[in-house]
């Protein structure tokens, strides 16, 4: 039990810090009204998750990498509080655009990644 504890908190620290890392370099790079930085990790996330999750890891791989590393890296409360900032500023055509691509995005690369992990299964 404590070796899963111990792989959710050192997984949760490497995607908190690649988050951290990843929002400030797509920040500075790409300076928008839209939340570019958001979008690109959240749908690479979801690859990412689905490509875990169809790469059938074992249990300790899985609290590792998807609940510890992709809990932390990805962010839903920053995308729903960037949505709703959106809307209270009245940007209905970013927020609008911004909800559809991720969702879809993100369901769609979720799919894909558990397609492809698939093939990793041993």
């Amino acid at each position: 039990m404590i070796h899963h504890i111990v792989a959710v908190a050192v997984g949760g620290f490497f995607g908190a810090i690649s988050r951290f890392g990843i929002s400030n370099l797509l920040r500075a790079k790409y300076p928008s009204g839209f939340p570019v930085a958001t979008l690109c990790i959240n749908v690479v996330g979801s690859f990412l998750l689905g490509l875990i999750i169809g790469a059938g890891l074992g249990d300790s791989w899985k609290l590792l990498l998807g609940t510890g590393f992709m809990g932390a890296f990805t962010t839903f409360s920053t995308f729903k509080l960037e949505s709703i900032q959106l809307q209270m500023n009245r940007y209905w055509k970013v927020m609008i655009s911004y909800l559809v691509i991720s969702y879809t995005a993100g369901i769609i690369l979720a799919f894909v990644g558990m397609k492809l992990g698939q093939f990793f299964r041993s």
